[in-house]
């Protein structure tokens, strides 16, 4: 091994740690806020008087092993497209979503929201839950809607058969439209869906 090297390493080894107190006030505000990312963080070390780089801020939470994971890609995306498992209804909107008619044009897709519960230790586990509402184009109205802890056709059934008895008022042929996920190509689905 080279002198220089060695010395190098012998002088990093011995140095004291420049970013001690910006790592301890990072840790400090994780206590708190156990979803702060590092841009968030970089934000709230700004409001406490902190002028520091949001690379810098980025760097330390890799080191200290505080980066949130719930917010990758994979994670924060649900799609219902699984390829053709039943009927694809043809598209009878085609792209016209406004109308001044209540109830006659009615849109729907599946939603996934994310919600963390904090057991007794003080671990945050992550839960989805899945939104199937029914809107109404006339007026932005939630008509009716299902919550569940999966996305299941049993769901978006329950919502449409309450969706289909709340408009069945209107004189007009009602259109039920949605982007034709795997829960809306279900056999058992109604002949204007």
């Amino acid at each position: 091994m080279p002198k220089a090297t060695y010395m190098y390493w012998q002088k990093r080894f011995d140095r004291v740690n420049p970013d001690k107190e910006i790592e301890n006030k990072i840790m400090e505000i994780h206590e708190n806020n156990k979803d702060y990312g590092y841009r968030r963080m970089y934000g709230e070390l700004r409001n406490q008087g902190m002028l520091i780089n949001k690379k810098k801020v980025q760097r330390i939470m890799q080191k200290l092993n505080l980066q949130v994971l719930s917010y990758t890609r994979k994670s924060r995306k649900y799609s219902s497209y699984k390829g053709n498992v039943g009927t694809v209804a043809p598209n009878r909107i085609r792209r016209r979503f406004h109308t001044h008619i209540p109830h006659q044009k009615i849109t729907t897709d599946t939603t996934e929201f994310k919600y963390y519960e904090v057991d007794a230790k003080g671990h945050m586990t992550m839960h989805k839950l899945y939104l199937d509402p029914f809107m109404d184009m006339c007026n932005g109205e939630i008509i009716s809607y299902g919550i569940a802890k999966r996305p299941t056709a049993a769901n978006v059934m329950n919502a449409l058969n309450k969706a289909i008895e709340i408009t069945s008022d209107c004189p007009y042929r009602r259109t039920f439209h949605s982007d034709r996920g795997w829960a809306y190509q279900m056999g058992d689905l109604p002949p204007y869906w």
